[in-house]
């Protein structure tokens, strides 16, 4: 691998992590330079977990030392997203993706509408919906089976039911929603390992930089607050709808 493709590794995990911090979303930087590679999928997305999960890891680090997370609230949804996480990716090694390819694009661009005429969404606490044990469980197995089977959106998906069916405010949210990628990630990561899925040197390329990114995106997140994450959360979601309905329609 030349000096080239690792440095433009670092600096697709860099910015990948530094999204991924903020409002989910960066494999849609990760996964299509993995891909350039010439790896195949399979092992793309096993290595993209890897590298992604040290990102993650120092975003949760970042979050926790602000006091923005709240451990009793988030420990059953971490073991619950934990077991179905792992039974999706175990899941995906065995079944075709291609349903969910054709549904996520349209799920993620109603989520961007309703947030972005929802301009009050995540600015402070409400009432919550369901009680912390019930979210943990629904939450916890739907998407953490689906960011296992699939991903892309995962953490969008988490931030939307935490402020809606959770009534966090959305600096919280995104709290939440790292430890809860955080796991995700790892569970699935296991699982790739095991079934040799992983793409080491690659991945300690990326990993440098999702460090970096990880640490500053989680540190311009907490320092900003709400309305930042809510212009570069709306940014990452009209993204990845483009990015998904391109692959679907604009390629032959």
């Amino acid at each position: 691998m030349s000096w080239d493709v690792i440095t433009l590794l670092f600096f697709a995990g860099l910015v990948a992590g530094f999204i991924d911090a903020i409002a989910g979303g960066g494999g849609l930087i990760a996964v299509p330079a993995l891909l350039w590679t010439g790896l195949p999928p399979q092992i793309a997305l096993g290595t993209n977990k890897m590298q992604s999960s040290f990102g993650t890891l120092m975003a949760v680090r970042k979050y926790a030392q602000a006091r923005m997370v709240v451990w009793k609230e988030v420990r059953l949804a971490v073991l619950v997203t934990f077991i179905f996480a792992m039974l999706g990716t175990w899941t995906v090694t065995q079944v075709s993706n291609e349903v969910l390819k054709k549904i996520v694009p349209w799920m993620l661009l109603g989520i961007a509408v309703y947030v972005l005429i929802s301009p009050k969404l995540g600015a402070q606490q409400t009432k919550a919906r369901l009680s912390l044990a019930a979210f943990s469980c629904l939450a916890g197995a739907v998407l953490g089976f689906y960011d296992g089977f699939f991903g892309p959106g995962a953490g969008t998906f988490w931030t939307l039911a935490c402020l809606s069916l959770l009534g966090l405010d959305l600096p919280r949210a995104t709290a939440f929603t790292k430890v809860v990628n955080l796991t995700s990630n790892v569970a699935s990561l296991l699982v790739f390992i095991v079934m040799a899925r992983v793409n080491y040197p690659i991945a300690l390329a990326m990993i440098a930089g999702q460090l970096i990114g990880g640490r500053l995106g989680a540190g311009m997140a907490i320092r900003h607050g709400a309305p930042f994450i809510r212009v570069v959360f709306l940014t990452v979601v009209f993204a990845m709808v483009l990015k998904l309905l391109w692959d679907q329609f604009g390629t032959p």
